[in-house]
């Protein structure tokens, strides 16, 4: 067995992924208190407390990681999950990434900002008062009593996902996951589209499960386990039997289990949409709200990625060169990947349609790197999951912060009946890619944080995703694998096209809006009350819309977010070396 697990129980028990356990009883406590609350306005505060939960479990998870790395890894409830330092690693990068994407339903988008009013005294004991239009605080996520409750529930099955080490445990985490993230999709009621969407998700999305639970039955039938460290061991003995024609395990062949997990991988490529099971993921990321999809296009891949992983090495047939093995479908995925995902990219004219082929294509990178399963690509594929997710948040934060900052103008050109008239608008404000015309001239930091992440996404040096992309085209080149390299490089350039067609656009176009007459004229009251002075001193002020600016929270995330994908080269040891120890590990348990 790969886990230690009898001399280090007694010493583990106590602590056995105590950040699990703090948002299984931290979703308890919020289920409580929502339930004897009089007053249902309390989605901003859950969203808060949802934060401050998954901060501190990455706190816990992050005290308790010197642990998995000295022991390597420990099996937990009877072998049905374990912990080593590869899920270790990406629980705290999902409770992360997580925290980040809950900021968008936590605060408010806009805040008004006077210079006579932004010292801190008069931040922390001045309340200011204001029409709530100014901040969007009707908006109707900042209504969603249970929008941080659900992504609770799929952070758990996502994180149970990267740890299965059991046939049943990996359908229940998958089914976990999968079903907050359809309720996720159809959580804002009045919207048709999002209705829609997350039927449409929900109906394939069963139809994957299928796959998936066929898949599993058969590698219990033709082995009598449901163990994946037995299928790790049948699968080594089965191969050196046949190798050295021995009658060790005649009965068995390696290619039942291959057959078996191909079935089971048909239904994961569902989930995260991969070539050639995508065709629903433009439909559905482009239907449901922004904030929804930047949650459902970044985690849920994460978590089934990562469960691959493990899979794929431990499976992999070491001793037949030219047998049939299951990953040999994972690579024909990744080839189509890589051609839809660039070549289809080019006719769209929505944006987040444009980003979900982005997606495919990306995925062609990173089931690439996982399907050569060696040293080097193992590297490539835990750093390009990595800097991916940060990229692919980063791009979705700047769209919302975006769509966010339009709300002074109206458009004046020739398509304004079709901007003033797309569906769901108030959810998702940026849905053509024409909307971004002209940008740089409305807002200079924001179409330059975004052109940033379009040129880490297109591999241009010295971003961040230059680097990724080189370490898994190494990794190939080294591997044999010249014409898929080949096929990456071209598809890379293809893809660049759309990328740039983008910045070219919000750059070198004239934008077509126009402030809006009826707030360039009118001047805001707002009440300022000290909040230490007992009379209840009120003071009055008026401004302008040049005071109403982005808020604090978004600004200060695409700024880290951005300035980590532009000053990688600077300092590129950390995430780097941690891809290498955490593939070390792996190779040498």
């Amino acid at each position: 067995m790969k886990y230690k697990l009898g001399a280090y129980w007694g010493k583990c028990k106590v602590g056995l992924n105590p950040q699990k356990t703090m948002i299984i009883y931290s979703i308890l406590f919020l289920l409580l208190s929502n339930a004897v609350t009089l007053r249902r306005e309390k989605s901003i505060i859950y969203s808060r407390d949802a934060i401050i939960i998954l901060l501190f479990s990455c706190l816990i998870a992050l005290k308790s990681l010197n642990m998995y790395f000295l022991y390597k890894g420990i099996g937990l409830y009877g072998g049905l999950f374990h912990v080593t330092p590869i899920t270790q690693t990406f629980h705290i990068f999902i409770f992360f990434v997580s925290a980040i994407i809950l900021q968008l339903t936590a605060f408010y988008p806009r805040k008004v900002w006077i210079k006579n009013y932004a010292s801190l005294y008069n931040l922390f004991f001045k309340n200011f008062i204001y029409d709530t239009n100014i901040v969007n605080k009707m908006g109707q996520q900042y209504r969603i009593i249970e929008y941080p409750l659900i992504i609770l529930f799929i952070i758990i099955g996502g994180t149970f996902l990267v740890s299965a080490s059991d046939i049943v445990s990996i359908f229940l985490s998958i089914e976990l996951q999968s079903y907050g993230l359809y309720l996720l999709s159809t959580l804002y009621r009045n919207s048709e589209l999002s209705t829609s969407a997350g039927l449409t998700y929900f109906l394939l999305g069963g139809l994957s499960s299928c796959f998936i639970l066929l898949g599993t039955s058969l590698l219990y039938a033709n082995s009598g386990t449901t163990s994946l460290d037995g299928y790790y061991v049948i699968t080594g003995l089965s191969s050196l039997a046949n190798e050295y024609t021995n009658n060790i395990l005649d009965w068995y062949k390696p290619l039942y289990l291959n057959i078996s997990l191909l079935i089971m991988s048909v239904g994961f490529l569902f989930k995260i949409s991969a070539a050639p099971f995508h065709f629903w993921s433009p439909d559905v990321y482009d239907a449901i709200p922004t904030i929804v999809t930047t949650f459902v296009a970044i985690i849920a891949k994460i978590s089934i990625l990562i469960f691959l992983l493990e899979i794929i090495h431990y499976t992999s047939n070491f001793y037949f060169a030219f047998s049939f093995s299951w990953t040999t479908g994972l690579l024909f995925s990744s080839f189509l990947s890589l051609i839809i995902g660039s070549v289809l990219g080019l006719s769209q004219f929505r944006i987040k349609r444009l980003f979900a082929y982005s997606t495919i294509s990306h995925l062609g990178f990173i089931l690439l790197a996982l399907s050569i399963n060696s040293l080097e690509s193992i590297q490539a594929f835990l750093f390009y999951l990595m800097q991916y997710s940060i990229s692919n948040l980063n791009a979705f934060v700047l769209l919302i912060s975006i769509g966010f900052s339009l709300y002074p103008f109206v458009n004046n050109g020739p398509l304004r009946y079709q901007y003033n008239n797309l569906l769901d608008r108030n959810n998702s404000p940026i849905q053509l890619i024409s909307q971004l015309k002209g940008y740089f001239n409305l807002n200079p930091v924001l179409a330059l944080s975004l052109a940033i992440t379009f040129f880490s996404f297109v591999g241009i040096p010295p971003l961040i995703g230059f680097f990724a992309k080189q370490m898994v085209l190494s990794a190939a080149l080294d591997s044999g694998y010249v014409f898929l390299t080949l096929t990456a490089i071209l598809t890379s350039v293809i893809s660049a096209v759309y990328y740039l067609g983008v910045i070219k656009q919000m750059f070198f176009n004239e934008h077509q809006y126009k402030l809006n007459q009826d707030l360039e004229h009118t001047k805001f009251k707002a009440n300022v009350v000290s909040s230490v002075n007992d009379e209840g001193y009120v003071d009055t002020l008026s401004f302008k819309f040049n005071n109403i600016v982005l808020s604090s929270c978004l600004t200060i995330t695409i700024s880290i977010l951005t300035l980590t994908l532009l000053l990688f080269i600077f300092t590129p040891e950390e995430s780097i070396s941690m891809a290498n120890i955490l593939a070390l590990i792996l190779f040498n348990p």
